[in-house]
C-alpha cells in the first residue's frame, strides 16, 4: 500500500508507493487493490444501523466508517464470501467488524480473482491506438516538485466538515501573496502527513512515486502553483501546490509498447472486477451500503 512522503518521513499520505509486505492481517480493500465502483445504486436498506453483507456486519454498531471506506469493505466482504463458496477459504474464516480480514482471506481473494477474471491480452492495433491518443502518459522522466496539506479521512471523521475545512484552506492559499509562507504554516498546522513538519514539502515525484488516483490529478495538466481543486486520494483530501514541473521524454512506439500493453491490461482488469462485484452484489443480501448490482453474469 502507498505510504511515505519521498524523504519527508513515514505516514499515509497517498504520495509515494512501495511494495506491500506480508502481514498477518490486512484492511478490507487493501489486498488486492479494489477500485471504487463508479456508479452506485441503492441496494437493501440504506438506513440500517449496521451495514452488512449476507448478515456479516461491516462495522461495529455506532461506528459507521466514511461511505467510501464502507463500500470498500463491502466489496472485499463480497469477495471473501465468494472465495469461501468456491472452496478457496475455510468456513471457519471470519471477518471482523473493524475492516480487517485475515492473510488467508487476502490470498484466497487473489486466487478467486485469478480464476474468475479471464482477461484477453491487448492486441497490437489497440495498443497503438491507445499510444497515439495518449502519448504524454508514457513520457519517461516526467517529474513534479510538490508540497501538500493532507486532511486525512479516518473512521468516524465528519467528512462534510473536513471537506469544508479543506476547501476553505484551498481558497485561502490560492489567494495568498506571500511567496508561499502561508502554505508552509498551514501544512505545519493542519497536515496529517509527516511532511507537514517540513512545510508540506514532498520533493520531486514521478508518476510511479504516487498513488494512482493522486498521480492522475497532479499529472493531468501543466498547472503550476496551488491547484484550483482538492486532490482526492484513498487517504484523504489534499491541498496541493506544484512548485515546478519537468517534462518527460516521449519514447518511440517500440520503447513504449510494454507500458502501453500493461496500461490497457490494467484498464481491462478494473472493468472486469467492477462487473464481477456487480454480479456478486446481485446474488447477495446487501444492507446499509450502496453498491452497484447485476442479476446476470457480466464477466466472460
Amino acid at each position: 500500500m502507498e505510504h511515505g512522503c519521498n524523504g519527508s518521513g513515514g505516514g499515509h499520505c497517498g504520495c509515494a508507493s512501495s511494495t506491500p509486505s506480508s502481514t498477518s492481517s490486512a484492511p478490507m480493500g487493501d489486498l488486492p487493490a479494489i477500485p471504487e465502483v463508479p456508479a452506485f445504486q441503492p441496494v437493501g436498506e440504506a438506513g440500517a444501523e449496521v451495514a452488512r453483507i449476507n448478515n456479516t456486519p461491516l462495522h461495529a454498531p455506532g461506528q459507521r466508517p466514511p461511505e467510501r471506506e464502507l463500500r470498500q469493505r463491502a466489496c472485499t466482504e463480497l469477495l471473501r464470501q465468494a472465495a469461501q463458496r468456491e472452496g478457496l477459504l475455510g468456513a471457519d474464516d471470519a471477518a471482523g467488524d473493524d475492516g480487517v480480514i485475515s492473510e488467508r482471506a487476502s490470498q484466497a481473494i487473489e486466487q478467486l480473482l485469478e480464476q474468475s477474471l479471464h482477461l484477453p491480452e491487448p492486441g497490437e492495433d489497440a495498443c497503438r491506438r491507445h499510444f497515439d491518443a495518449n502519448p504524454a502518459r508514457f513520457a519517461q522522466g516526467e517529474r513534479v516538485r510538490l508540497r501538500h496539506v493532507l486532511f486525512a479521512v479516518t473512521p468516524g471523521v465528519d467528512v462534510r466538515a473536513l471537506t469544508q475545512r479543506a476547501e476553505a484552506l484551498l481558497i485561502e492559499l490560492r489567494c495568498a501573496d506571500d511567496a508561499g509562507l502561508r502554505f508552509a504554516e498551514a501544512a505545519r498546522q493542519w497536515s496529517n502527513c509527516p511532511s507537514g513538519q517540513h512545510g508540506g514539502e514532498l520533493g520531486w515525484l514521478g508518476r510511479s512515486d504516487c498513488a494512482p488516483e493522486f498521480a492522475r490529478d497532479v499529472f493531468a495538466s501543466q498547472e503550476i502553483g496551488v491547484l484550483p481543486r482538492l486532490v482526492h486520494s484513498r487517504f484523504g483530501l489534499h491541498v496541493v501546490e506544484v512548485c515546478a514541473r519537468e517534462a518527460g521524454v516521449l519514447p518511440d512506439w517500440q520503447q513504449a509498447r510494454p507500458a502501453v500493453a500493461q496500461a490497457l491490461h490494467q484498464q481491462t482488469w478494473v472493468s472486469a472486477l467492477h462487473q464481477y462485484l456487480q454480479l456478486l452484489a446481485g446474488q447477495s443480501e446487501v444492507v446499509g451500503v450502496r453498491i452497484a448490482a447485476a442479476d446476470s453474469p457480466l464477466v466472460q
